[in-house]
């Protein structure tokens, strides 16, 4: 069956860079995919593809349907928003939109699930299940999946993979990690309400600004004398307001940060860590505070069975030489984490980096692929399909 899936995969290959150059060319932010949608309806239909569109706001569904006896059904997610950075330098199917690039590989992504799409399209006669492909919208403001969950995409499903590029890793490698491949991302707001007074007399008044410097520090030395060194925790404040001339003691300042975490114990106390922290430093100078924590997007935590499975599937497929065991997780996020509360899952890393080159990172605007790295995501995908129904033979 790798032969097989090989060779077709081969032939679309042109059809694959002309799929992905397009909507390269033409990319959309985040809930607003309406034309990357249209388009990407298209290409499924045209393959023989139940479609439906608007599920999730913008987002696609495609359902293949098998013709063996396995009941299961697996689905495969990507995503296809573009984040709004000017694009440099002008490629010949560079950004039509000023303003707005794929610089997160999305584009790349969309391609994978279509290009998965049309192979086992060509084989659904010898299709054991049916493969759901869930085309995303808004995973750059973490949404999309929430959205697409909502509206009942993952309804029958009984897994999922799903699959980001990685300049790093050189094109034509898969990357894959066990357990833990992403944090935890949430968002925090802090407002401390002192008093204000004349910058001559400190002591009459409740400085907002100096119990936020304490606030802060002490967030950050609790984090290594109170949490578990083994389960890591970033808090970092990215922004601060507070303070109306030189001479005027601040009476409010407003902080604003993320908090990203790896272990699922962690994530579910820090929001009353901090709040007992934030309120300990204020009360301490007799200040008052406000703490918003907003949950984000929980950490992938990648299945061991499925993982075992496109670790097999991808070592057939490219050697033993092409798959890479990452050793560490990422603290970045991936709104993926959504859709395995309704199903055991699995992410993995295409490698996009060119060989000899410069390879600038995910969201910079002179970030680019080697679009070797389509054939292999398509193949490794399709491949992987069929390793997990064989999983239950």
């Amino acid at each position: 069956m790798l032969s097989e899936i090989k060779k077709i995969a081969q032939n679309f290959a042109p059809r694959l860079i002309e799929i992905r150059r397009h909507i390269h060319a033409h990319p959309e932010l985040s809930g607003e995919e309406y034309q990357t949608s249209a388009y990407i309806a298209g290409v499924l239909s045209s393959c023989g593809l139940s479609v439906k569109e608007s599920v999730g706001k913008t987002g696609v569904v495609g359902e293949l349907i098998g013709s063996g006896s396995e009941s299961r059904t697996l689905a495969i997610r990507t995503d296809m928003d573009a984040l709004p950075i000017q694009e440099y330098p002008k490629l010949d199917f560079a950004s039509h939109n000023s303003g707005i690039m794929h610089a997160c590989g999305h584009d790349v992504h969309s391609t994978l699930g279509l290009g998965t799409a049309m192979v086992l399209s060509q084989l659904s006669d010898s299709l054991p299940g049916n493969v759901r492909f869930l085309f995303q919208p808004a995973e750059e403001i973490a949404q999309g999946a929430k959205w697409m969950v909502k509206d009942g995409a993952m309804e029958g499903v009984d897994a999922i993979y799903g699959v980001h590029v990685f300049p790093s890793i050189p094109a034509r490698q898969v990357g894959i990690r066990y357990g833990a491949l992403t944090s935890a991302a949430d968002d925090l707001e802090i407002v401390i309400q002192g008093e204000s007074g004349h910058g001559a007399r400190p002591h009459q008044a409740i400085d907002a600004i100096w119990i936020a410097a304490q606030v802060i520090t002490t967030l950050q030395q609790a984090i290594s004398r109170t949490q578990n060194p083994l389960h890591p925790i970033v808090l970092s404040i990215g922004q601060i307001e507070g303070g109306r001339a030189h001479n005027i003691i601040a009476d409010r300042v407003r902080m604003v940060g993320t908090v990203r975490s790896l272990h699922p114990d962690s994530h579910a106390n820090l929001p009353q860590w901090i709040e007992n922290i934030v309120q300990g430093a204020c009360q301490t100078f007799g200040a008052k505070c406000q703490v918003d924590y907003r949950r984000g997007v929980p950490s992938v935590q990648n299945d061991e069975m499925l993982t075992q499975i496109l670790e097999a599937a991808s070592r057939e497929a490219w050697g033993d030489e092409n798959v890479q065991i990452l050793p560490e997780p990422s603290l970045g996020a991936e709104d993926f984490s959504v859709y395995l509360d309704k199903a055991p899952g699995c992410m993995f890393r295409l490698g996009v980096g060119h060989d000899g080159q410069t390879n600038y990172p995910l969201h910079h605007p002179k970030f680019e692929v080697d679009e070797e790295a389509i054939m292999t995501g398509v193949v490794t995908m399709a491949y992987t399909a069929y390793k997990y129904w064989q999983s239950a033979a």
